[in-house]
């Protein structure tokens, strides 16, 4: 499939739906707050979000040209 985008128009097409995609995903995360539909400790929230933050770094590098070692897929065991 042939295409006319630019590099500049490709890479807001793609960062716009993938920030909005992960934006959406941490409002389905923040449902997960809720105490009446679910149990969670003071130390899964601490790991959720330190995973979180920890690939916010990693992404925002890639931008400054640093090479970052890919982590394996989270988990709370």
């Amino acid at each position: 499939m042939a295409t006319n985008e630019s590099k500049r128009e490709r890479f807001v097409r793609l960062a716009e739906a993938r920030t909005n995609k992960i934006l959406d995903m941490m409002k389905l995360l923040g449902n997960c707050a809720s105490k009446s539909n679910y149990e969670y400790t003071e130390e899964d929230v601490k790991k959720i979000f330190a995973a979180i933050e920890r690939e916010m770094k990693n992404a925002r590098a890639k931008f400054s040209g640093s090479d970052i070692q890919k982590e394996d897929r989270f988990t709370l065991d």
